[in-house]
């Protein structure tokens, strides 16, 4: 029988910026903001780029779909200490992995700069079942725009044009993942703001039919990750430490 990987704490404790990169309004509420919420409180400033807006969650007119799915994820934002909010144009159901969207993300790498980048899991299983197309072409692309936005060479406008040279990210961290490798401690208060981070999402959660109330299952989700690490709760991720690759590697 194969050993369970041991979750180590992830080593935050220099990170100035995490750049967090989903699909969706409330694709980070699903436990991720837990950890968001930690970081903000010590000073780390979190950014979200979400790749479209959402039109096409609800079964009403797309944009006042994405209308509503903004003012959600802003007050969700608000809940976890995020500020910095972007919401590409690229179509909610229909993401493509395209040069175009990878060098969306890079761009605003190379913006932010951040020390991370957060990300979902691109399995087509996941935990809570079949992973949709645009979740897994979330994932995929924010790997190939971190080394895009490293990498002189490519995207050359972005530098040219935009004035952004080229930055290196150390850490890529995917929630979601079936073999986490690191984890971040939650205490109760950061709990309780994932919790109504999600519940900011009132009238996107009642358009899913059946779906939980947010405080009936991530609290069970964060004390999964917790007792993964011998404490009380965690957000766990698969940590790629990117520094260490060689000068030059493509």
């Amino acid at each position: 029988m194969s050993e369970t990987p041991s979750i180590e704490k992830l080593p935050d404790e220099d990170f100035k910026r995490v750049l967090c990169v989903v699909a969706h309004p409330d694709d980070m509420e699903y436990g991720s903001s837990a950890a968001v919420a930690e970081w903000t409180d010590r000073g780390v400033e979190v950014a979200y780029l979400l790749l479209t807006k959402g039109e096409a969650g609800m079964q009403i007119p797309p944009l006042e779909c994405a209308r509503i799915r903004r003012g959600e994820q802003e007050r969700a934002c608000e809940q976890v200490g995020v500020s910095n909010l972007v919401m590409l144009d690229h179509p909610d159901g229909m993401l493509e992995h395209t040069l175009e969207l990878r060098r969306d993300v890079a761009r605003v790498i190379r913006q932010f700069k951040p020390d991370a980048v957060v990300t979902g899991a691109w399995d087509i299983e996941a935990p809570w079942g079949l992973n949709m197309a645009d979740h897994r072409v979330a994932g995929l692309v924010s790997v190939d725009a971190i080394r895009d936005a490293d990498n002189t060479w490519v995207h050359t406008e972005l530098a040219k044009a935009e004035g952004l040279p080229k930055w290196g990210t150390r850490w890529l961290l995917v929630n979601g993942h079936p073999q986490p490798t690191h984890g971040v401690p939650v205490s109760a208060a950061s709990l309780e703001r994932a919790v109504k981070s999600l519940e900011c999402h009132q009238e996107y959660l009642a358009a899913i039919p059946g779906h939980p109330a947010p405080s009936a299952f991530i609290p069970e989700i964060l004390a999964g990750g917790g007792k993964a690490m011998g404490i009380e709760h965690a957000v766990l991720f698969k940590g790629f430490d990117l520094r260490g690759r060689p000068a030059g590697a493509e």
